[in-house]
């Protein structure tokens, strides 16, 4: 285990934050970063496509004020972990389930660092399939949070088939590196003013986001392969299939959602006889990233779910 950066400074989290260099078992280095506090718990944060560990700072904040430390980290091909292609700046994985080798690296570290518990999940967008998937396969938490989960991905039902058909022939024919249509190389947070943005109706957020990508300009991603979207298509429709997990849940979902698709995340709630989906109006798709009131109101929810009391969102 090697200590690697934690850009506090840009993450406006707590003090006394680490950070670390993994190795997955197939070789790829991902990093992790934690905020420790910790007599009520541990929160895994599982972040969202094109996500790194300083995002959640000021989450891990808000955390910490109610006694909970924070692990968050930099999924393979992202942030500052291995990136998957030549092309730094395209979201690829080669398998979705490779994200489980991640989610072991991160599980192995925090027994390793004895992390107190119980331990617990928050996870946002592509977290949320990823974290999806791994309490599926037994992830040892106790509750788990989702902001705007990928359960299904953000196309129109028109665009469906198409997704589907050429991100598959795209590896047939050897192009699944390339990145999937109307997407390129460039960040979103950058390429895209805050009026009109798909991810917060906060400015002051929106700033913040692109603060950081301009300062660590590898904290940059652009848009996915189409591998990775075969790959996602592929992840989501099976998890969708599989029956809700035994474990307290609350899904939040935004009015104004526009990037990931909404019917999986209602019929996924539907089944889930210890979860709440709440669905919240005005809100766009980062609820962490939110409007002071929106987030505020998310993590108070997320508090108390924790803490057994979920009965009082």
């Amino acid at each position: 285990m090697e200590k690697a950066p934690l850009y506090n400074d840009l993450a406006e989290g707590p003090t006394g934050g680490n950070a670390w260099w993994l190795t997955t078992g197939d070789g790829v280095r991902i990093r992790v970063g934690y905020w420790p506090e910790g007599e009520n718990g541990t929160v895994l944060m599982f972040p969202g496509r094109t996500e790194y560990v300083e995002k959640y700072g000021r989450t891990a904040g808000y955390l910490a004020q109610r006694g909970y430390g924070m692990l968050a980290v930099d999924w393979r091909g992202q942030g500052l972990a291995d990136r998957l292609a030549d092309d730094p700046m395209l979201g690829h994985v080669g398998k979705f389930k490779d994200y489980q080798l991640d989610v072991a690296s991160v599980i192995d570290l925090a027994g390793s660092l004895n992390l107190p518990r119980p331990w617990y999940l928050l996870a946002h967008s592509m977290g949320g399939c990823i974290g999806l998937r791994a309490l599926q396969q037994g992830l040892p938490v106790e509750a788990v949070a989702f902001s705007a989960p990928m359960w299904g991905i953000g196309v129109s039902s028109a665009m469906r088939p198409v997704a589907w058909s050429v991100s598959y022939l795209s590896r047939l024919s050897g192009m699944d590196k390339s990145y999937v249509p109307s997407t390129g190389a460039s960040s979103y947070v950058l390429s895209n003013p805050f009026e009109g943005n798909s991810l917060t109706g906060d400015p002051e957020v929106f700033e913040y986001m692109q603060r950081q990508v301009k300062e660590i300009a590898e904290f940059g991603l652009g848009g996915p392969s189409l591998r990775w979207l075969h790959e996602a298509l592929l992840e989501t429709r099976k998890l969708r299939q599989m029956p809700a997990p035994a474990i307290p849940a609350v899904t939040f979902l935004g009015e104004c959602e526009e990037i990931v698709d909404l019917r999986p995340i209602h019929d996924v709630m539907n089944k889930w006889a210890s979860g709440k989906l709440i669905v919240v109006d005005n809100a766009r798709h980062e609820f962490p990233m939110e409007q002071p009131h929106i987030r505020k109101a998310f993590l108070d929810a997320v508090h108390m779910l924790y803490s057994g009391r979920a009965g009082d969102t």
